[in-house]
């Protein structure tokens, strides 16, 4: 099948957004795993005196993940499916979270920077251009500042790849047929069969100019599957890759 993309994306997650956190809640681990990642960009102090993004938000689940993770930090949530963020500003948020309506592209001309720490779950492999989108993060990012990708990224093993296929054919799709989603849920399958491997996204980011790049997977049955890449930018972690 062929991606979807851009505003067909976008449309797709808006059908989607009001069966979205019930079909998420199937998947063992999901905000476990979500909550983990965002505990491994170790902010200090509970978050206080940061300011956060989290990029792709969705329904929220990662913004919570995030906001737990640093309870007292500032955090700026955007996504590019109004339907999805309607799910997730009608959830309960202290004031110092606010929720925005832009797409990854259009957030480095938006003026909402600059952040301590961004916060990445299941986006790279949506967007058309992931190295614009990662040069952009890059630059809204402070000095030393940390990145969390949580993504879909094969390990590269021929075992992962087929438990990914097998998993989709028996469980999402048809859990995505049922919620009249099998369009998006289809794209999910291929999306991550396309994207990079853990290898080709470690690179991917080390040649944004990342540096102290990592990949942990997460646990449970996505091991191989979902990994945290975790990694410094902005000025500080430039010049340090220069020296």
């Amino acid at each position: 099948m062929t991606l979807l993309r851009d505003r067909d994306l976008a449309r797709a997650f808006d059908a989607a957004s009001p069966t979205y956190d019930l079909l998420t809640a199937l998947n063992p681990g999901y905000r476990t795993d979500l909550l983990r990642s965002a505990h491994r960009l170790r902010l200090p102090g509970r978050g206080a005196g940061l300011h956060l993004l989290d990029l792709g938000c969705g329904t929220g689940s990662s913004t919570r993940a995030l906001l737990r993770a640093a309870p007292e930090a500032r955090i700026t949530a955007v996504d590019a499916s109004a339907g999805m963020l309607a799910r997730a500003r009608a959830k309960s948020w202290p004031p110092g979270v606010r929720f925005l309506h832009l797409s990854a592209e259009e957030l480095a001309t938006a003026d909402h920077g600059p952040f301590d720490a961004v916060f990445a779950a299941y986006l790279f492999r949506n967007v058309t251009d992931p190295d614009g989108v990662l040069a952009a993060v890059r630059s809204l990012l402070r000095p030393g500042g940390r990145l969390a990708v949580h993504e879909y990224s094969l390990s590269g093993a021929p075992a992962h790849r087929a438990l990914w296929n097998a998993v989709c054919r028996a469980v999402i799709i048809p859990a995505g047929t049922l919620s009249g989603d099998a369009a998006l849920y289809r794209h999910l399958r291929r999306s991550v069969l396309d994207f990079d491997t853990v290898p080709d996204f470690t690179a991917r980011l080390i040649r944004a100019g990342f540096t102290g790049v990592r990949a942990v997977p997460v646990a449970g049955w996505q091991t191989g599957i979902v990994h945290t890449f975790l990694a410094t930018g902005g000025a500080a972690a430039a010049s340090e890759g220069t020296s």
